[in-house]
Order: C-alpha cells, then sequence, then structure tokens
C-alpha cells in the first residue's frame, strides 16, 4: 500500500514495508542474527585497532610511518588506474602530510568501533564509522576483507534500531532518544 501524506515541505510518500524487512531491521527477535553479525565484525575490528595500537609505526614512536607506506602503495596503484584520481589526491595532498594524525585516527578508531560493536552500544554509529574506514580502505584499493566487512556493516546501519538490542543500546537508545523525536 501507497500513501501519500501532506506535511510542511510538501508530500511524504509511505511505502508499506514488506514483511521480511520489517522482521530484521524493526523486530527483536532478529536481534540474534545481528549479535551474530555485530560480534565478528566487532572482534574483526578490534584486533585489528589493538594490532596498530601495540605497533610502533601506528602509534608509538615512529608513528605515521605505517600510514605513508600504506598511503604511497595507493599512489602507485592510482598511476596504474587502481585508485580514483580525487583519491589519491586526498591521500598526497591531506593524509600523507598529516600521517601521524591520521594513524591515531585509525588505530584508535578500530579499537573504539569494535568496542562499540561488541558491546551493542550505539551500534548504527559504530557500524556507519567502520564502512567508512572499510569504504577508505577500498578506494585505497585494498580489498582483503573489506568489502565482507562493508556489506556487514551497512546491514547493522540499516538495522540500527534492534542490532544492539542484546547490548547496551537496549538501555541507551531509549534514554537518548533520537534526534527527530520529542522526549517525553
Amino acid at each position: 500500500m501507497v500513501e501519500l501524506k501532506n506535511s510542511k515541505f510538501g508530500k511524504n510518500v509511505i511505502v508499506e514495508e514488506n514483511p521480511l524487512s520489517r522482521w530484521l531491521f524493526s523486530n527483536t527477535t532478529s536481534s540474534w542474527i545481528w549479535l551474530v553479525l555485530r560480534l565478528y565484525l566487532g572482534y574483526s575490528w578490534l584486533m585489528a585497532g589493538i594490532g596498530k595500537v601495540t605497533s610502533d609505526v601506528w602509534t608509538g614512536a615512529k608513528a605515521g610511518v605505517a600510514i605513508e607506506g600504506f598511503m604511497g602503495g595507493a599512489l602507485a596503484k592510482a598511476e596504474s588506474g587502481d585508485v580514483a584520481g580525487w583519491y589519491a589526491w586526498f591521500l598526497e595532498s591531506i593524509v600523507i602530510p598529516n600521517a601521524v594524525p591520521f594513524s591515531y585516527m585509525v588505530a584508535w578508531g578500530e579499537v573504539l568501533i569494535g568496542l562499540g560493536l561488541i558491546v551493542g552500544l550505539l551500534t548504527g554509529i559504530a557500524a556507519f564509522f567502520g564502512a567508512l574506514m572499510n569504504m577508505s580502505f577500498l578506494l585505497a584499493g585494498t580489498v582483503s576483507s573489506n568489502p565482507v566487512m562493508f556489506i556487514i556493516a551497512v546491514f547493522l546501519i540499516l538495522a540500527w534500531k534492534v542490532a544492539g538490542w542484546y547490548g547496551l543500546d537496549r538501555w541507551v537508545l531509549p534514554r537518548l532518544g533520537t534526534p527527530w523525536s520529542s522526549k517525553k
């Protein structure tokens, strides 16, 4: 059923959701599926982050060296056309000159994403930043596990309302409310 509702900014088109997506993305009985995917993805991010946080070339005395090496490889791929020109410009002009802060952001970002997903705290936001990092790695020409992690993150973003049900979101989200609803 398609319904049109007038609003202050025009007409809203409301299309009834199919039963499978309603169950997957809105029903707490589907939460066990999201729990498994959350834990897998969270563990992957946490282990990658811990490896970087404890590495001298990511957050130690030689911080930034790993980022510079990785970005140098991405720039070499740009010459062969495997990395988009605009992204190569971004890496060369923004990331490499600021390799140390980016190194810390990547390392600690991976740890925080992993922890957020594992404990189910702000799951949709953690998954969003995980997907953003996966997309950055993919744009830099690194395939590895990034496509699978990206797809799982997108599903967790879509299921944000119930993905953290078996986690802290069960209690945190009702207390925080949502920006588009008024708290009573």
